[in-house]
């Protein structure tokens, strides 16, 4: 049991958060390519189409190489940082945020290995979705929402919760 719950459900629900952004990406592939952007929430939220071989509002466009370097190394480090969390309930949390992120960057990172574009002859485009109309936004997948939810859980978690001990209740502290 103990092995079943130090490795085969962490990786289980890296698996989960992977699937559901693949799906979405297939989704959007087999729905949306080639149609017009489909309104969710007008003014609000649409549904479209789009690759993007670099990050958010176009930085590092045509940086699949970047990328393929980097995210090996990040994901090596998150593995290290959530096997070497203590035994606490505070880090427990912090291990669910970071399969959270390893699953979207999985997600993200196995686009830029093997997806190819539907629009032009090159491979490694992430497909995105979700268009916030609004504000100016880029528009982004599913991986990138488990990615920025999870990066933002991880810094409130790790900056302002203190919790060195494995209780029921977590503390905030005053000061970080």
């Amino acid at each position: 049991m103990h092995m079943i719950k130090k490795w085969v459900l962490p990786i289980a629900f890296v698996g989960i958060i992977f699937a559901i952004d693949q799906i979405t990406k297939w989704l959007t592939i087999q729905h949306l390519f080639g149609q017009p952007e489909r309104v969710v929430i007008d003014g609000v939220l649409s549904l479209v189409y789009h690759e993007n071989s670099g990050m958010a509002w176009g930085m590092l466009q045509g940086g699949r190489w970047f990328f393929i370097i980097i995210t090996p190394i990040l994901l090596t480090a998150m593995i290290w940082y959530y096997t070497t969390l203590p035994k606490t309930r505070i880090a427990n949390i912090l291990r669910v945020f970071l399969l959270i992120l390893f699953g979207g960057a999985l997600g993200n990172f196995y686009d830029r290995l093997f997806r190819e574009s539907l629009i032009n002859d090159t491979v490694g485009v992430v497909v995105d979705m979700f268009a916030v109309r609004f504000i100016n936004f880029p528009v982004f997948n599913m991986a990138d929402v488990f990615i920025v939810v999870s990066v933002i859980a991880l810094a409130v978690l790790t900056f302002f919760v203190k919790d060195d001990r494995p209780s029921k209740k977590l503390r905030f502290s005053k000061n970080g």
